[in-house]
């Protein structure tokens, strides 16, 4: 396993703050990976993510199996040569691409059949396969395949694809003690909205050893009490020695409640996306640049924010952007969320260190109240 260093511990929740060495790299937590679903995260280069500070970035194993295609990666160097980027990549297994398809793909003991969503030409993924690929891209950390059932599914469906889970992540683990190489394997928590599952899933995944624990299947429909309630569940039963990433679910509000139990890594798409239509996080709140109140406004989109977006644009000029369907304003955006994002990260582990996270929480919450 991956050695982590726990450097600073909340004594009123389960907030910490960790560092660990992922292929000569010092990565500290709580942490947020940008998604680059297909070895780009939109709007930006690679050097801005280096420059804004992003130690970790996520792409997909089965939109990059599809194109350009495994052996391409390799053949470019792997990932990182490929795509130009110096720090480090994780790459998750598809599995939730393949089980949101439902439509596109068929499930058997051994795996899934599923066809491109760009052509509809036919593959499987088997557990075997799948750490292949990710061998091939030559991601620092990859994912297991897992099954993730909706969040209205029920208890005996969510029951079998949970046992299904667990035998693909023990072949993952077999297929990938073969030939480690640099490389780390994180498994996956299942499970649903059903605690007790989750609780086995969580002793079952963590008993194979794997470098890292994910957290899977959530925001899948769920309501947020539920995702709460597992959340909640789960934190007592963590090793402490064992990184823990919540896959897939990012803003300030969803930061603050995995921190609070134990979570360590978050991925999701939520900085770029909303970005690109003009929603702006800051530090007093977010707000959207398209209304017509920042017509005339000469402020930075955030006044506290140092990023290289706010010392150089103002509100007005990106408003401008938006309103002309500039291809600048969607990147000049991207950029400041993503900068803030990471930024507010930096300042939650500072706020552990301080024994301050529970009032950086409850200050924070305040100021996203209505975000989602």
């Amino acid at each position: 396993m991956i050695r982590v260093k726990i450097e600073a511990r909340d004594t009123q929740s389960e907030a910490r703050a960790l560092s660990f060495d992922l292929n000569g790299l010092e990565v500290k937590t709580p942490l947020f990976m940008p998604v680059g679903t297909l070895a780009t995260v939109k709007t930006l280069d690679s050097k801005d993510l280096e420059d804004i500070g992003f130690p970790i970035i996520l792409s997909n194993t089965y939109h990059l199996c599809l194109r350009p295609g495994d052996q391409i990666i390799e053949e470019s160097g792997g990932i990182h040569s490929f795509m130009s980027f110096k720090n480090r990549v994780l790459t998750d297994s598809g599995g939730f691409q393949i089980f949101s398809l439902s439509d596109m793909r068929k499930v058997d003991e051994e795996g899934v059949d599923f066809r491109s969503v760009y052509d509809g030409s036919s593959h499987r993924f088997t557990p075997r396969r799948v750490v292949e690929i990710q061998r091939r891209i030559g991601s620092d950390i990859m994912m297991v395949l897992d099954e993730c059932p909706p969040g209205d599914a029920s208890r005996e469906t969510v029951a079998d694809s949970l046992q299904r889970t667990h035998r693909w992540a023990k072949s993952c683990l077999e297929a990938f003690q073969e030939d480690q190489r640099h490389q780390n394997l994180f498994g996956i928590i299942q499970g649903g909205s059903f605690e007790d599952l989750r609780l086995e899933s969580q002793e079952v995944i963590q008993e194979m050893g794997f470098d890292g624990i994910a957290i899977g299947g959530l925001s899948v429909g769920e309501s947020l009490e539920e995702r709460e309630k597992v959340l909640k569940a789960l934190a007592p039963g963590y090793r402490a020695d064992t990184i823990r990433y919540l896959m897939g679910i990012g803003t300030p509000k969803d930061f603050l409640s995995g921190v609070e139990n134990g979570v360590d890594i978050f991925d999701c798409v939520m900085p770029t996306r909303v970005g690109r239509h003009g929603k702006i996080y800051a530090s007093e709140g977010s707000f959207n640049i398209t209304s017509a109140r920042f017509k005339q406004d000469s402020e930075p989109l955030d006044p506290a924010c140092n990023c290289a977006v706010c010392q150089r644009y103002t509100r007005r000029y990106i408003h401008h952007l938006f309103r002309a369907k500039e291809f600048l304003a969607p990147r000049l955006a991207s950029y400041h969320n993503l900068s803030f994002f990471h930024h507010f990260m930096q300042n939650m582990r500072a706020s552990i260190f301080k024994g301050e996270f529970i009032r950086f929480r409850d200050e924070s919450l305040a100021k996203f109240s209505d975000d989602t």
